[in-house]
């Protein structure tokens, strides 16, 4: 059997690839700012970005039946609002109770957007458009020009205050869930059916509806466990709050490879995507880049990425061809 070289083999894997910019990435950062590979920034880094990486797996979901939620900041929005309010007025402070009841919220927005686009056939952009100013609109209701404060959130901002295991605990269990869920269960394997050809997926007997209904769900559910996350993280609760952050969710699961058209994409791949997104965030200030220059190179990185993904996926996509001719 024919050895591959390494080049052969980075060119034949997308998160290799992903591996290798992650590396140059942090090599070029540590030495321009040594401080930068610490134990207590790397630290930071998946603490500042446990949202995005929460929200990316169930982007992921959604991308490869072919969609997009675009309303998901808007329903963590919601559920952190809501929760942030009910401590605030002395209504509810258990942590479990209030972690349960932001998520139910989600699953209710993820359901009403998955509803509509499965039977009703509205094409995602439009239908989540549509949500993403009814439930920010929802979260500024709520608040009736108030907001919840530290002082208002003080014991609940335990769980999620720096150096704390509680949000490192939720991200580990929900990405190891969704590694085995997507790759070995038959519910895994029925979304890549779906994206992949809808056709095809419906004569095989899968239920398109339900399998785009379920996964907006579970969008849905991850952006409200988001929204109490941002709560006890950044303790205080607001109606705009992570306003436009749903731009570096769609940007890490695009960096990780997920196809806008559906049927290609993994979990290592999103989280490797989030990654690369976190570090740009946290080193772009640490380099000493002007604010307003900080935008325009992380757009430039996330586009040499992105390019790089389709230069790897098309040289996959080339030997795959070539085997079957052989």
């Amino acid at each position: 059997m024919k050895k591959k070289s390494i080049g052969q083999f980075l060119s034949e894997s997308r998160e290799a690839s992903l591996v290798i910019v992650l590396a140059v990435l942090l090599i070029v950062v540590g030495i321009i700012n040594p401080s930068f590979l610490s134990f207590t920034n790397i630290r930071q880094i998946f603490l500042n970005n446990t949202l995005t990486f929460i929200m990316a797996l169930g982007m992921l979901c959604v991308m490869l039946t072919a969609g997009i939620d675009i309303s998901i900041t808007s329903t963590l929005a919601f559920a952190g609002m809501s929760i942030g309010l009910l401590q605030k007025y002395n209504v509810l402070h258990n942590t479990f109770l209030l972690f349960v009841i932001g998520a139910l919220i989600g699953v209710v927005c993820g359901f009403l957007n998955g509803i509509i686009i499965a039977k009703g056939h509205v094409a995602p952009i439009i239908c989540t458009m549509g949500f993403m100013y009814i439930w920010r609109g929802m979260a500024y209701v709520i608040s009736n020009n108030n907001w919840a404060s530290g002082m208002d959130v003080a014991g609940f901002s335990d769980f999620g205050k720096d150096g704390a295991p509680g949000p490192y605990i939720i991200l580990i269990l929900a990405y190891i869930i969704f590694f085995i869920v997507m790759k070995w269960t038959r519910f895994g394997r029925r979304i890549y059916a779906v994206g992949s050809n809808t056709e095809a997926a419906q004569v095989s007997g899968i239920n398109v509806d339900r399998t785009l209904t379920s996964v907006y769900t579970i969008m849905g559910f991850l952006a409200g466990l988001a929204g109490v996350l941002s709560v006890s993280i950044y303790a205080s609760a607001q109606p705009n709050m992570q306003y436009g952050k749903e731009m570096d969710v769609i940007a890490a699961c695009v960096i990780g490879g997920v196809s806008m058209s559906g049927g290609r994409g993994s979990v290592a791949g999103t989280f490797l995507g989030a990654l690369i997104i976190g570090i740009i965030s946290k080193a772009l200030p640490m380099v000493n880049i002007p604010n307003f220059w900080q935008n325009l190179i992380k757009g430039v990185i996330i586009l040499a990425v992105v390019v790089l993904n389709v230069v790897t996926q098309r040289t996959m996509d080339r030997q795959n061809l070539l085997r079957r001719e052989m």
